[in-house]
């Protein structure tokens, strides 16, 4: 049974010339935590400019370029702690990054999250062996030896094999024809896997297919999930803001709803890490919200290079890229950026955690007042969501619906 599958793929294509469990303060962790949360808004507002659904995670990609920052030297770096906000030096930044890490691959009551590195180089290539002990010890990333030059394509099919086995056979041929050639030198792999469900289920007999408003003119019919319980929510004057989490409630769903059917360039314009961060704080539980929320499948798929130049950091993808403290000299450049994404959102949960929160609430409901009119929350038209990490305040995961049905 699963509500939500979501599925993860930075992949890092370093060319050549041609062109133990870390430990760190609390404190740094949560730096990491907030420069990732600031890439991630910054981020947002590049591959937003294509119109439709969008879905990335942004913990994800600054994993998996973490991994290259170690690497990277002179403009190179710089250009990537501006792009990545990597405010930390990196004696205490990649400790912060693996410290997040071993939590997330911890174990989970409820729920299912785990992350995956690998690095994919050339059997012939000389790697600086500080630069391979820290990705293995703070990324926990495997080091697999390939042969790049003489066999591409069998390259090709043994990474493309080894995201399959961490997906569960969910994503196959990442890597299409053509990615890796004889001048590819590394390959760097970021895999994240979560699978949960909802703590509060919503009960498969009350969908139905109903109106999803594309735009103020437009709708289509979609299939509709209702909900009426207790949640965490936001009124922020021109939007709602709902907080649906899943069993083990160290997860959760944070929908971003404008008022109007056509309010989400305005919401756009307002989203930033601060500003999202203060939305979230002002969540608030209210006995009742009738929710209303599409049931949504997407996946998306990114080549990066474009939009991280556009944000500031054009020379990893050039020829005078800096990634000397790999190998000890600067001959790598990045040739490709690839980022792959899945989801699937539908009514399963935690039934006996539903329960509970209703037993609990009508017990304290005091009937000597009236009741308030109840919240509604009717996502019927665009909205925003974001994957939290409660625990750290981390946006595992972010996204736009603009129709469900694609």
């Amino acid at each position: 049974m699963k509500s939500l599958l979501t599925l993860l793929f930075p992949l890092i294509v370093v060319q050549g010339a041609l062109a133990v469990q870390p430990s760190s303060n609390p404190a740094d962790q949560t730096e990491a935590v907030n420069g990732s949360n600031a890439f991630a808004v910054d981020l947002y507002g590049q591959l937003s400019k294509q119109p439709g659904n969008l879905f990335f995670s942004p913990e994800s990609i600054s994993t998996a370029f973490g991994m290259a920052y170690a690497g990277a030297r002179g403009q190179t770096a710089t250009q990537m702690e501006h792009v990545f906000h990597f405010t930390l030096p990196p004696d205490r930044l990649h400790p912060a990054m693996g410290a997040l890490l071993a939590r997330m691959n911890a174990p989970h009551k409820g729920y299912e999250l785990r992350v995956a590195d690998a690095l994919w180089a050339q059997q012939d290539a000389s790697f600086q062996a500080s630069y391979l002990k820290l990705v293995q010890s703070d990324y926990g990333a495997g080091f697999h030896r390939v042969d790049f030059k003489l066999s591409p394509d069998t390259v090709r099919a043994t990474i493309n094999a080894w995201v399959e086995k961490q997906t569960n056979d969910k994503i196959k041929d990442l890597l299409s024809p053509g990615v890796l050639n004889s001048s590819t030198r590394l390959v760097l792999t970021n895999a994240i896997y979560f699978k949960g469900n909802w703590r509060d289920q919503f009960d498969k007999e009350a969908t139905q297919k109903e109106e999803f408003h594309l735009s103020a003119t437009q709708w289509i019919m979609s299939p509709m999930m209702h909900r009426t319980d207790g949640y965490r929510y936001y009124d922020g004057g021109t939007f709602q803001a709902l907080e649906l989490p899943y069993a083990g409630d160290e997860i959760a769903m944070v929908v971003l709803l404008p008022k109007e059917r056509d309010g989400l360039p305005a919401l756009e314009q307002s989203f930033a890490s601060g500003a999202a961060g203060d939305w979230i704080q002002k969540l608030d539980f209210v006995d009742k919200v009738i929710l209303t929320l599409p049931r949504f499948t997407m996946t998306q798929q990114f080549e990066l290079s474009s939009a991280l130049s556009a944000m500031g950091m054009p020379q990893a993808f050039s020829s005078g890229a800096d990634f000397s403290g790999m190998t000890g000299k600067p001959e790598f450049t990045i040739g490709a950026a690839i980022h792959k994404a899945y989801i699937d959102v539908n009514e399963q949960g935690t039934e006996a955690a539903a329960a509970t929160a209703i037993v609990m609430r009508a017990t304290a409901a005091r009937q000597e007042f009236p009741e308030p009119p109840p919240i509604v929350f009717r996502a019927d038209h665009p909205f925003l969501f974001i994957l939290l990490d409660t625990r750290s305040g981390s946006m595992l995961f972010l996204g736009r619906v603009a129709d469900p049905t694609k």
